[in-house]
């Protein structure tokens, strides 16, 4: 990894932002070199999912959403790590990231329990901080699609199945961001939903799998770098039905580079109106607020259904990562 990152500072891929002030951890800026192949990979993404597919619509939703959102979609509640101080050296760490409870950097076995910490950056709208103007910077691009269902579906007629793909920046305050550019506070995300009817859904699951591995090898990665991880039970995330991570092997280890998600019927469940109206099979919470029915009516039928959603998710700077990484070849040149 160091040789990457030497080279990525020495031809200006990236820079850490803030650097002549001592730098901010996990948060960089793209160089002259670096923004050019970050929106190659973006456009090639957005190409493969919009211009040569007649059933995905594109969308660019706000960085800032309202409380409500993230209130319904599960975030305030469990979008967490679990955060331990070194009562010593004042370090922090997630403590599911310690082999040994013991701290990385000063090896005291001084620690403080484990509490939750979200990870999400909160703000607040207006001049007055009264705890009634809540907002959060986005931690997934995810939650605006979903919000926005029935605006396109209204505007474009879509039927089942369908997608809505975007690429934008997310924030999440990682309690340790590390691997350079692998796990950052602020990131950029390509992500689409695509929204199936229930009974089609592990068939819609498989399929995307198969595609989204087929787009990373057209992008020149090396299969031998590639893997597919199918996430155990009980390790998936409470929305989830079944979740498959394509791994690769980046410098520092085989980690996730993108995630094909079975969302099920959580995500309309959660934000949509009138919740007992619907066979929602996903245990969501009870949504008091929203305006909108997020569903699809059959038009021979006029039944109504909740959609279920498949979801790949990548993150544009693991793209990067690994994309520079494959790349990368050391030549002993004579003389």
């Amino acid at each position: 990894m160091d040789k990457i990152v030497s080279l990525c500072k020495r031809r200006g891929f990236i820079f850490q932002t803030a650097e002549i002030y001592g730098g901010m951890q996990g948060i960089y800026d793209y160089g002259p070199l670096g923004v050019e192949l970050a929106n190659n990979i973006k456009r090639a993404w957005w190409e493969s999912m919009i211009y040569q597919r007649d059933d995905i619509e594109g969308l660019d939703s706000s960085i800032l959403g309202s409380q409500n959102i993230f209130a319904q979609s599960g975030h305030e509640d469990t979008f967490t790590d679990p955060l331990i101080d070194c009562k010593d050296c004042k370090f922090r760490m997630r403590a599911d990231t310690l082999d040994e409870m013991k701290c990385p950097n000063c090896g005291s076995t001084n620690l403080t329990e484990p509490r939750d910490f979200n990870l999400m950056f909160k703000t607040n709208i207006g001049p007055v901080d009264d705890g009634s103007s809540i907002a959060y910077l986005r931690p997934e691009t995810a939650q605006h699609i979903f919000i926005n269902f029935k605006n396109v579906l209204d505007s474009t007629s879509r039927t089942l199945p369908f997608g809505i793909a975007q690429i934008g920046k997310a924030f999440r305050n990682e309690i340790t961001a590390r691997n350079f550019i692998f796990r950052k506070r602020e990131f950029e995300q390509m992500e689409m939903e695509y929204f199936v009817e229930p009974k089609d859904d592990e068939k819609f699951h498989e399929y995307w799998i198969k595609e989204r591995m087929k787009w990373w090898l057209d992008q020149g990665l090396n299969e031998e770098n590639l893997e597919i991880f199918n996430v155990p039970k009980e390790e998936l995330s409470h929305y989830s039905k079944a979740t498959a991570d394509i791994m690769y092997k980046f410098p520092h280890g085989t980690e996730e580079l993108e995630g094909i998600a079975n969302r099920t019927d959580f995500d309309l469940g959660s934000h949509t109106k009138s919740q007992e109206e619907f066979n929602i099979q996903a245990k969501t919470k009870e949504n008091k607020t929203s305006k909108a029915k997020l569903a699809f009516q059959d038009k021979i039928s006029n039944k109504w259904l909740v959609p279920y959603v498949i979801e790949p998710s990548a993150g544009v700077e693991r793209a990067f990562l690994a994309i520079l990484n494959d790349a990368y070849k050391e030549e002993d040149l004579k003389n």
